[in-house]
C-alpha cells in the first residue's frame, strides 16, 4: 500500500512539474496588454507560440528566460500599411520592421498585391520569415492582369466580371478583403461603379476594403464621400490609409474630417483609418497630377504653390539622373537654370523618354512635405486611428524603419501627445481589430505570443532622410510566435512568422 502512495506522489510531483514548466519564461515586466488599460507587473510564461500564463512564475523555470529588468512589455506592433515584404526571400529576417517592435505587417497596399494570393503564401509556406505577413487583394493588380497596357480607360462589364473572378480566388486563399490605390495607375482611371462592384464582392467572404483614396489634396473631400459610400453601399469594414490632409488649403480642417467620419460611423458605417508619424510622404513623382497631364507647366505651378513647395520636394530616387537623388526640386532647377514649374515637367518627361529607351519603368520617386503637424496630432488621436509605417524593408523615407518607435519616442515621451497605453493600443489592440485579426494584437492567455519589449525612457526612432536605415533606440527584445527573433539590434536568425489569413 505505501508502494501504492509513494507512486502517486511521485506522479503528481512529476506532473505538478511538468504544469509549472514553460518554453519560454518573460520575467519582470511592465505588461501594456494592448487593450489602453493601465500596465502592471507580471510574468509571461510561454509554450510553443502561445501565452500560457501571465502572473507570478517567480517559483517555475523555463528553457528559455528573458528579464524584462521592469521595461515595457506590449504586444508586438501590428502595421496595418506595409511595404517591407518585397521580395521577402531576400530579407527573411525583416530587420526594418523588427527593430522597430513590428511582428505582424499587412501587405497588398495601394491596390497592388501579389496575384495569384495562393501561390505566393505557399511560397511563404515552403520558405518561411521571421516576421507574420497577411495580405489584402489589390485592385490595380487585378485591373491591370484584365485591361493590359489599355487601361487608361473605363473598364467594360465583362472586364469587371474578370476582375471579380480573380478577386474571389484571392479571398478563397484568405485575402483580407480588397484594396485600392485611386491615385495610381491603372485604378485612377477606373469609376465609382467599379470599385463598389469589386467591394461587394468580398461581402460574401466576411472581407474589408482598405484603400489608398482617389485623392489626399485638392479633391480630398469627394475622394472620402466615395470611401463612406463604398462601406454604406457593400456594407464592409472600410479603412482609409495613411490619413492626411495633404494640400495646404486642407490644413486646419482634422476637425472637420474626423466629425465627417464620426457622422459616418454614427449611421452603421465602420470605417477606421491608420496614420503615419510624419509630416512628409514618400512616392512616384506622377502622383502629383491627378489629371495626368505631364506636360502642363501651369498645372506644376499650382501644385508647387498649393500641394507642397519645391524645396519641399526631394528626389529619393532617379534612374535617368542618379545624381539627382537626395537633391531639392529647388537645388535640381538652380543646377539646370529653369524654373522649378519647368524642371517638374521636365523631370518627368526625362522618365517618360527613359522608359521607352529600356523598355522598363524607371526607379524613380519623392519625397514631399504637405501635411500640417497640428493635424497630423489631431487625426492620430482619433479613437478610430491606429498606427502604421506605409514603409519598406530597403529605408528611402525615414519611416521605413522608424514610424513605430518615433510615435514612442517623439509623440508619446517627449510631446505626451497621448499615454504610452493609448499608443500601444493603436499600434496592437486596434490595429488588430481593425483587420479582423484574433488571437493577436493582446498580451492574453490562449494569444499568440507575438511580443516587444522595450525601454519606454529611451525608446526612439534614429531613422532620417540622410541615414534612412538607421536602427531605432530603445527595443530590447521582439518575439514572434513565441520564438525571440531580435535582440541587441539583431535578429537571431529564426524565422516562426506565419500566414495571417482572413478569420
Amino acid at each position: 500500500m505505501k508502494k501504492i502512495v509513494a507512486f502517486f506522489i511521485v506522479l503528481f510531483i512529476i506532473s505538478c512539474k511538468a504544469k509549472n514548466e514553460y518554453d519560454t519564461i518573460i520575467r519582470n515586466g511592465l505588461i501594456y496588454d494592448g487593450t489602453g488599460g493601465e500596465p502592471f507587473i507580471a510574468d509571461i510564461g510561454i509554450n510553443q507560440d502561445t501565452i500560457a500564463f501571465i502572473g507570478n512564475l517567480s517559483n517555475t523555470s523555463a528553457k528559455n528566460e528573458v528579464d524584462a529588468k521592469g521595461n515595457a512589455v506590449a504586444p508586438g506592433f501590428i502595421d496595418t500599411h506595409s511595404h517591407h515584404a518585397g521580395n521577402p526571400f531576400s530579407h527573411r529576417d525583416f530587420l526594418a520592421a523588427l527593430s522597430q517592435g513590428i511582428t505582424t505587417i499587412i501587405i497588398g497596399q495601394d491596390g497592388g498585391s501579389n496575384f495569384p494570393l495562393s501561390g505566393f503564401f505557399q511560397k511563404l509556406t515552403d520558405t518561411s520569415v521571421a516576421i507574420n505577413i497577411a495580405s489584402y487583394s489589390g485592385h490595380n493588380t487585378l485591373r491591370d492582369s484584365v485591361m493590359g497596357k489599355y487601361f487608361k480607360r473605363l473598364a467594360t462589364q465583362a472586364e469587371i466580371e474578370k476582375m471579380k473572378t480573380m478577386l474571389q480566388q484571392d479571398m478563397k486563399a484568405g485575402a483580407l478583403g480588397l484594396s485600392t490605390g485611386l491615385e495610381y495607375d491603372p485604378g485612377i482611371y477606373s469609376n465609382n461603379n467599379e470599385v463598389l462592384q469589386l467591394a461587394k464582392e468580398v461581402n460574401a467572404f466576411g472581407g474589408r476594403y482598405i484603400s489608398h483614396i482617389r485623392s489626399e489634396d485638392r479633391y480630398f473631400w469627394k475622394a472620402v464621400d466615395e470611401i463612406i459610400t463604398i462601406g454604406k453601399e457593400a456594407k464592409i469594414p472600410v479603412q482609409i490609409s495613411h490619413i492626411k490632409l495633404a494640400m495646404h488649403n486642407l490644413w486646419g480642417k482634422a476637425d472637420s474630417l474626423l466629425t465627417l467620419l464620426d457622422n459616418a460611423r454614427k449611421n452603421g458605417i465602420e470605417i477606421t483609418s491608420d496614420i503615419y508619424p510624419y509630416a512628409f510622404w514618400h512616392s512616384t513623382i506622377k502622383v502629383l497630377f491627378p489629371d495626368r497631364n505631364f506636360t502642363d507647366e501651369k498645372e506644376a505651378e499650382i501644385i508647387l504653390r498649393e500641394i507642397t513647395l519645391p524645396e519641399d520636394i526631394i528626389l529619393s530616387a532617379y534612374e535617368v539622373h542618379p545624381e539627382y537623388q537626395g537633391k531639392s526640386l529647388t537645388a535640381i532647377a538652380k543646377l539646370e537654370n529653369k524654373t522649378p514649374a519647368r524642371m517638374l515637367v521636365e523631370l518627368i518627361a526625362r522618365i517618360d523618354d527613359w522608359e521607352k529607351k529600356n523598355n522598363r519603368e524607371c526607379d524613380e520617386g519623392i519625397m514631399a512635405t504637405s501635411m500640417n503637424e497640428d493635424d497630423i496630432i489631431k487625426l492620430m488621436r482619433w479613437p478610430q486611428a491606429n498606427i502604421c509605417s506605409d514603409g519598406s524593408s530597403s529605408g528611402t523615407h525615414p519611416r521605413g524603419f522608424g514610424a513605430f518607435t518615433r510615435v514612442l519616442g517623439k509623440y508619446v515621451r517627449n510631446e505626451k501627445t497621448m499615454t504610452l497605453a493609448e499608443a500601444i493600443y493603436k499600434m496592437t489592440g486596434l490595429a488588430s481589430a481593425h483587420m479582423g485579426m484574433k488571437k493577436r494584437g493582446l498580451i492574453q492567455t490562449g494569444y499568440f505570443a507575438d511580443i516587444a519589449i522595450f525601454k519606454p525612457e529611451t525608446v526612439e526612432d534614429k531613422a532620417t532622410v540622410a541615414e534612412p536605415n538607421k536602427l531605432s533606440k530603445g527595443i530590447e527584445h521582439v518575439f514572434v510566435n513565441g520564438t525571440l527573433v531580435y535582440q541587441n539590434k539583431k535578429t537571431t536568425g529564426l524565422y516562426p512568422g506565419k500566414i495571417i489569413k482572413r478569420q
